[in-house]
């Protein structure tokens, strides 16, 4: 089967695609035909060497979207035909979900949602789930104030919506041409990138990876949720500073492709790609100012 790997660090230009042996579910897993998956910058990062692995093929790809194909030992509630989403967690893999097949645990899999077709569900796990895990350690309550930085990001976009849908006041900072999207997701106030709230909100989920300059626009004793282990800014004035660390969770990821049926939750893809043209994908992630996920689709 074809699958999508780096044999070396660099720019888009180390992607390739190549033959590899399709993969087998082990106990407790299940093996999806890959109809679309999302790519990331955490995809990027693997690409350039962030997390190390020199002198490894690394498979790349977290998000996925499909149908199930094959059961292993040990698994119930699935069978093969049903059409999934799930998250591949892990930057140091043989094999990611950019691929005709993948193998994930099966409790990291939700059913995915009926109402979009798989390009537009393969833009909900990792993004997801690292906004509502976000949310969930700022613990935040309904009338609080948040300010969602990078909010017209797949993350911040989603953390808007599922902020506001909690009963929060939500202040979205973005580019300047970005206030009518991120008011359309849940917004209430609007903040040009390069400035601050008029006034200190209860708690900051940071996106943008701004860091201090994010921390200071929270109130004495508030929160403050960064994305990036390592990139935290040092706590002060009493703000309780986390870090949020995505996790598979098909319970979750269930619970917000039912959101998506709803209508509560919009997921935006940018641009697809075939698998054969991984390398343009990354092309376009590089891409200043893309807004919404860019998918790899496999025919």
């Amino acid at each position: 089967m074809r699958a999508v790997v780096v044999d070396a660090f660099g720019g888009p230009e180390q992607v390739r695609v190549a033959e590899v042996e399709v993969p087998r579910a082990g106990a407790g897993q299940v093996r999806i035909r890959v109809r679309a998956a999302g790519v990331n910058p955490v995809d990027g990062a693997v690409r350039a060497g962030v997390f190390g692995g020199a002198g490894r093929r690394l498979g790349l790809g977290w998000d996925v979207a499909g149908e199930i194909d094959r059961v292993g030992p040990g698994v119930e509630g699935w069978t093969p035909g049903r059409r999934v989403v799930g998250l591949h967690y892990g930057p140091l893999k043989e094999l990611g979900t950019h691929a005709e097949y993948a193998v994930l645990d099966a409790s990291a899999v939700a059913a995915a949602p009926a109402s979009v077709d798989p390009a537009v569900a393969a833009a909900l796990p990792l993004s997801g789930l690292t906004a509502a895990r976000a949310l969930d350690l700022l613990g935040l309550a309904p009338g609080d104030s948040v300010l969602v930085t990078g909010a017209a990001g797949s993350v911040g976009g989603l953390a808007v919506q599922l902020a506001a849908r909690a009963g929060l006041v939500v202040t979205a900072l973005a580019g300047e041409g970005d206030e009518e999207l991120v008011r359309s997701l849940g917004a209430t106030e609007f903040v040009p990138r390069g400035s601050a709230p008029a006034a200190q909100v209860d708690g900051v989920l940071d996106a943008a990876v701004l860091g201090a300059p994010a921390l200071a626009s929270v109130r004495d004793g508030g929160a403050y949720v960064g994305l990036i282990p390592g990139a935290a800014p040092a706590a002060e004035r009493g703000v309780r500073v986390e870090v949020q660390e995505v996790a598979p969770d098909g319970a979750h990821l269930a619970r917000l492709a039912a959101l998506v049926d709803e209508g509560a939750l919009a997921l935006r893809v940018a641009r697809t790609f075939d698998l054969a043209d991984a390398q343009k994908a990354h092309e376009a992630l590089a891409t200043p100012g893309t807004r919404g996920r860019v998918v790899l689709t496999v025919s």
